[in-house]
């Protein structure tokens, strides 16, 4: 990258001394990073997209990492969005992001049909010798909460890639996969790691079945995987769980309770297991791999790379790592007067270590009182018939609300179990949330259910539960 003073991917790409079997895989094809670097998407018109600002709506993910390969240091602005934004969604996107062109498929053109829109072509050799990057993209993406209309945050590489570590000679190779789709930050950051490390990454499909994703896995050689909490507890109803046995599992999105944690260790015994706490505003803030729930007091420290504050019980960062503002939306402020931004997220200080209780936006109040549906899922959680659960409020005429529990069993099916084992299982989950937890913060309803929904981000779907 010489005479350029910031990184791109295919500059990333070209320093991480990939292996000759370094590659992406994608559901119906595998294109090594060798034919990467040297190919386009383009077919000469890469030129037509220069200092532009370019909306990706590919729906394929290896279609749409090329994408993000070939257009980062060309495009002065590259906005990235989930394949399952709305029409609607993605004309606000357009507007606020100030795009110039689309970067889609061939389909119905039902939103900014006045814009250019440009169709890549199967991957090809490129014939004319790209050079030294021109521009220092901006990278828009769209924040992946589970309640309310994303906003967009602006990233510089630097920036996104700024907790990545290079895995060592000597350690071997590591082939990664991840459940996230790359066009959301948890995605992008395991896309990341899989270009700056030179290792294959296995894409998942929106549209795939698990075990289909799995055996994939199985075949590749997965050797590092990484998802939500909720992706991991899915994956654990497989019977096809152990088809593959990673090295490293690593958990991110949602707070990663204990119960998650033990599953994980008893399913994969040999593998490292760490939480990393990250957000599309903030970037990756630290990882926990002690196999502990919450995380060290110690951390909690205003110096250092990253800086971390409890201010009123919320969790509050200052890192390099963070989106350097919001993009079309002047009314609201990333940072504070000192350069930290509020999470959002409420922490308990409990000894020597603090433990997430949930999102300040998703308190439910009983009577007055606050009640963190994260806090009851991870005891009721704890229960060794239950595999997943999602709390929210009911409303109530007398209390306001009352808090209710939608339980997972463990075999995935709770109409398996005789009735008096589902009474019993109720007053059990009841009892266990009596001795943890506040009496207002004891289910009054527990039902059981076959499934939970996740959006698309791989988040329990918390909004309309």
């Amino acid at each position: 990258m010489a005479g350029a003073d910031f990184f791109t991917l295919r500059g990333l790409m070209a320093a991480s001394r990939a292996s000759d079997h370094a590659s992406l895989e994608g559901v119906e094809e595998s294109l090594p990073f060798d034919d990467i670097r040297s190919g386009t998407i383009l077919s000469g018109h890469r030129h037509e997209l220069n200092g532009k600002s370019v909306l990706v709506t590919l729906k394929a993910q290896i279609e749409a990492a090329l994408a993000l390969i070939e257009l980062d240091g060309v495009a002065s602005r590259l906005v990235v969005c989930p394949p399952d934004f709305t029409p609607d969604c993605l004309a606000s996107v357009i507007e606020q992001a100030e795009v110039d062109i689309i970067v889609g498929d061939e389909g119905p053109q039902d939103f900014a049909a006045s814009l250019p829109r440009y169709m890549p072509s199967r991957m090809l050799r490129a014939d004319d010798d790209a050079g030294d990057p021109s521009q220092r993209t901006e990278w828009i993406l769209p924040t992946s909460g589970t309640t309310g209309a994303p906003k967009l945050v602006a990233h510089r590489l630097e920036g996104l890639i700024g907790a990545i570590k290079k895995a060592s000679a000597s350690g071997g190779r590591i082939v990664w996969a991840t459940f996230y789709d790359i066009r959301r930050y948890g995605g992008l950051q395991i896309f990341l790691r899989a270009l700056a490390g030179g290792s294959t990454l296995v894409l998942s499909d929106a549209h795939e079945p698990l075990e289909d994703h799995l055996l994939r896995c199985q075949r590749a050689g997965v050797t590092h995987m990484s998802g939500t909490p909720s992706h991991w507890r899915r994956l654990l109803m497989s019977p096809h769980v152990r088809a593959f046995s990673p090295q490293y599992v690593r958990l991110s999105g949602e707070i990663a309770d204990q119960a998650i944690i033990e599953s994980l260790r008893s399913a994969y015994p040999d593998a490292s297991i760490g939480h990393a706490y990250a957000s599309t505003e903030t970037g990756v803030a630290f990882e926990v791999g002690d196999c502990l729930e919450g995380f060290p007091a110690s951390l909690v420290d205003e110096g250092g790379e990253v800086a971390l504050r409890v201010e009123g019980g919320s969790l509050r960062i200052r890192s390099a790592r963070t989106a350097t503002r919001y993009v079309g939306r002047d009314d609201i402020a990333l940072f504070d007067e000192n350069g930290f931004v509020d999470t959002d997220d409420m922490v308990e200080l409990r000894g020597d270590r603090y433990f997430f209780q949930g999102r300040r936006t998703g308190v439910i109040n009983i009577g007055g009182l606050k009640v963190h549906p994260e806090e009851v899922e991870s005891v009721i959680n704890l229960h060794s018939d239950v595999r997943m659960s999602l709390v929210r409020g009911r409303r109530n005429p007398i209390m306001g609300n009352i808090v209710v529990a939608r339980v997972v069993l463990r075999d995935g099916a709770a109409e398996l179990y005789a009735r008096e084992r589902r009474v019993a299982l109720r007053k059990e989950i009841i009892a266990a949330c009596q001795e943890r937890l506040e009496r207002h913060k004891v289910p009054a309803v527990i039902d059981f259910v076959a499934s939970l929904d996740l959006v698309g981000s791989g988040k329990l779907a918390r909004r309309h539960a």
